[in-house]
């Protein structure tokens, strides 16, 4: 390798936020610091890489997963909520940095199905991504991370409880027809959250709202351990 090529390659991983924790930490928010789910991850090269992509459902189930997969993989996820399918397109480069990933998980929908008005979750206000803009933004956004090379998880949205503020509940059935769509025609894996814990939402999802307790993180993040050890027991 050159010089030019060698300063370039450098450059290149400086600008990878999994690269280091000075990296890492400047790609976190003030709020986002002290969570346990965003602490930098010393990756260890012996080990395959892990990201996870998605909001604060799959923040909830990132140190269950990280911790089911201690010294198999290294589990990292994006440093932000991943929000709605638009914000995905918007960063979806930066935060795939420039690590060689061996499985990518991602999700996107329940920010895409929420209505908003001046910036609150109001049913009165506009629809963040209708069913076939969030359809077509899966679609760019899972192409892109096809050309990773990694082997791809797609999560289905969970469950939008009654009295969910925002929200219309089952409404994310729609998303996930359309999601499966795209998954199917793109021949990427589906892990089904949604069936996963639709029947189990009791003491697992929180009261009127779309998040979920200590107990529905834990059964969600077994899940997602159990297709990424699939995923990473096939050749490549």
């Amino acid at each position: 390798m050159n010089d030019q090529a060698s300063a370039k390659a450098g450059k290149t991983e400086a600008a990878c936020i999994y690269s280091s924790k000075e990296a890492w930490d400047a790609a976190l928010n003030v709020n986002q610091k002290d969570r346990p789910e965003f602490q930098y991850v010393e990756l260890d090269p012996s080990l395959e890489h892990v990201l996870l992509i998605g909001d604060s459902i799959s923040m909830g189930y990132t140190i269950p997963v990280r911790q089911a997969l201690a010294g198999k993989a290294n589990v990292c996820r994006i440093p932000v909520n991943g929000g709605d399918s638009a914000r995905g397109l918007q960063w979806l480069d930066k935060w795939l940095g420039s690590k060689k990933w061996r499985i990518i998980h991602f999700n996107w929908g329940l920010h895409d199905l929420k209505y908003l008005q001046d910036g609150a979750l109001d049913l009165a206000g506009r629809l963040v991504s209708t069913p076939e803009q969030y359809e077509q933004h899966l679609r760019t956004l899972a192409t892109r991370l096809q050309q990773t090379g990694a082997r791809l998880i797609w999560a289905s949205t969970t469950p939008v409880p009654e009295g969910a503020v925002g929200r219309v509940p089952g409404s994310e059935l729609t998303y996930n027809d359309r999601a499966a769509k795209v998954m199917n025609e793109l021949g990427i894996a589906v892990n089904d959250l949604h069936g996963h814990v639709a029947d189990r939402l009791d003491g697992n999802q929180l009261p009127r709202n779309v998040h979920f307790t200590d107990e529905g993180y834990a059964l969600l993040g077994a899940k997602v351990t159990e297709l990424i050890e699939q995923q990473l027991q096939t050749d490549q």
